[in-house]
């Protein structure tokens, strides 16, 4: 492809040879048909140099969290023994994290590289292509340019924010309410422990107190048995319940999802992901991320596929979490139903939108709905977290318990 040095100098080529047809000289012709071939002479000497050029692409971290700066570092060879001219480097982008990197080189001896990198920096969740990579790469004269592409092209996830549910608040807040919910969420594995004393070594901090209160002796809990014990996350991300992937209250479930499922995970519970459209399925805690980096709405309409599959998996040594905006009557008595079955039970209500955006009346709708859901949950037994989508997690969970609202209405 010509430049646009190359194409004035075609231009100028065939200018100077009509001229030269008019006042009839013969060597002002040949001149002109010279340089007119000249790109052509340029573009034969560049032939060749896809199989001379060879780039590599490195990134820092495949996987992230929101906010992580991830480096990209490309590694362009000349595996020729000839130099080559300035390159251009074009590396391909998602919208959602910019314009395409651009880079220039400004030419390589034969048989050297050059490393040249950029930085990116995710602001949301999801799977991101890095590539295709494209290199435009001009003659010494700068008349032409090549384009040669690479398709290879690298995976970046960018897993849902994250809150440490384990961390305490500052002692001056008050009581901590969050460790007392996370023993509550937990305690399903604490029956499962087996004792043994005390052996020098152990970590002090898996002292089990009340038996060394009643023995006397120290003793440490074991880990492998905790293990038993097992968790399962419903995540109900249908478009009619939580509003747009995107969205304030979409993302703020989808990283309270993530947050829970990390504590029950690194508590030793064996953890299920189940969705609107998905049945229960074991998963690790990078699979469990891995999932909910690319979740979207669910396909299903109603809640009903995804409680007929929570009944089948119901089982008292199990602790269920359940995520979503405040369920309609209808279906809050179905999850009630599916619910019976489990341990620890704790239901997480993510407000569809803020209420203080709202008019007086559909604000009253919305709390007076986040009520009586609270409230029945709570009646059967749960435990209930509720929040609008602006409010973090770890906020709401170091709250007072709600429990005393079952007795007192």
């Amino acid at each position: 492809m010509l430049t646009a040095r190359g194409g004035a100098v075609v231009l100028a080529g065939a200018i100077m040879w009509l001229v030269a047809r008019v006042i009839g000289s013969p060597g002002l012709e040949v001149v002109g048909l010279g340089l007119a071939a000249l790109p052509i002479a340029a573009l034969l000497t560049s032939r060749g140099t896809r199989r001379k050029l060879e780039v590599r692409r490195r990134v820092s971290e495949a996987r992230v969290r929101p906010g992580t700066r991830v480096t990209v570092e490309l590694d362009v060879e000349n595996r020729s023994v000839a130099s080559t001219s300035f390159l251009l480097v074009e590396d391909r982008l998602p919208p959602s994290l910019g314009r395409a990197a651009r880079l220039v080189l400004a030419g390589l001896r034969g048989r050297s590289g050059q490393r040249v990198g950029y930085t990116v920096l995710p602001q949301t969740r999801g799977r991101y292509r890095l590539g295709p990579l494209t290199v435009d790469v001009t003659d010494p004269y700068g008349l032409t340019r090549q384009r040669l592409e690479f398709d290879d092209g690298d995976e970046v996830l960018v897993t849902p924010e994250i809150e440490d549910l384990s961390a305490m608040p500052d002692p001056a807040s008050g009581p901590s309410f969050g460790a007392s919910r996370a023993r509550q969420l937990l305690r399903v594995g604490e029956e499962y422990h087996t004792m043994r004393q005390y052996q020098q070594g152990d970590d002090l901090r898996r002292l089990h107190w009340p038996s060394v209160a009643r023995t006397g002796q120290l003793m440490i809990r074991q880990d492998e048995a905790t293990r038993r014990a097992n968790g399962l996350i419903l995540l109900d991300q249908r478009q009619s319940a939580i509003g747009q992937v995107r969205g304030a209250a979409f993302e703020r479930a989808v990283s309270v999802t993530a947050s829970v499922g990390v504590l029950l995970s690194r508590a030793g519970f064996q953890l299920r992901l189940a969705t609107a459209d998905l049945a229960p399925v074991p998963v690790t805690e990078e699979r469990f991320l891995d999932t909910l980096a690319g979740v979207g709405h669910a396909q299903a309409r109603t809640i009903a596929p995804a409680l007929a599959h929570l009944r089948g998996a119901a089982s008292a040594d199990t602790s269920l979490v359940y995520v979503s905006a405040p369920p309609a009557p209808t279906e809050l008595a179905a999850l009630l139903r599916a619910g019976a079955g489990f341990g620890p039970k704790l239901a997480i209500l993510v407000d569809p939108v803020d209420p203080t955006t709202l008019p007086p009346e559909r604000r009253a709708q919305l709390e007076g709905r986040t009520t009586q859901a609270r409230l029945a949950l709570v009646r059967a037994g749960w435990d209930c977290v509720t929040m609008p989508p602006t409010a973090r997690l770890i906020e709401r969970w170091h709250a007072p318990k709600e429990r005393a609202l079952a007795s007192g209405v």
